[in-house]
């Protein structure tokens, strides 16, 4: 895989600033910065954000050099463009892409991040509102789920948990 270039909005000791209190990390696949409009193995760059209730802030912009074009065929054998993507996100819970194929998604999985499908392209701004929302409202179970192993909110107890 080619150079991956990371641009942090704030030059920090790690690799990626550590995510602000009650924040969820969120990577949208996106070709310009704007508009979340790849899918996941052809994306050049990933815009990283750190998303609350009241806001989001941009932490850090990723870009890869050498990347899927979309046709379905794989180069040769052991040419891993997947595994630096999939490093290079870690930290980030959510990640939304235009689509993903299922070796990537089980890699993010097992990093512990949740790649979310989105059907067509949209502005990340509008993808970071529906976030904000779903925050603010009764985010679904598997948002629960990934908001509690955050930290983001308190793990309810079940039933499995009392004497």
């Amino acid at each position: 895989m080619g150079p991956v270039r990371r641009f942090s909005v704030v030059v920090d000791e790690g690799p990626m600033r550590e995510r602000a209190a009650g924040a969820l990390r969120v990577a949208m696949a996106t070709q310009d910065m704007e508009d979340l409009n790849a899918h996941f193995g052809s994306a050049r760059r990933f815009a990283v954000y750190d998303v609350t209730r009241e806001e989001w802030d941009l932490v850090e912009a990723i870009e890869f050099d050498d990347v899927s074009d979309e046709s379905g065929e794989h180069r040769i054998e052991g040419d891993d463009r997947i595994t630096p993507k999939v490093e290079a996100l870690k930290g980030c819970h959510l990640l939304f892409c235009l689509a993903i194929g299922g070796p990537s998604a089980a890699k993010l999985i097992s990093a512990k991040i949740h790649p979310i499908k989105v059907p067509e392209s949209q502005s990340i701004q509008e993808v970071l509102l529906r976030t904000q929302v779903m925050l603010k409202t009764c985010p679904p179970p598997w948002l629960r789920k990934v908001l509690a192993e955050a930290g983001v909110v308190e793990k309810k107890p079940s039933f499995e948990d009392e004497d």
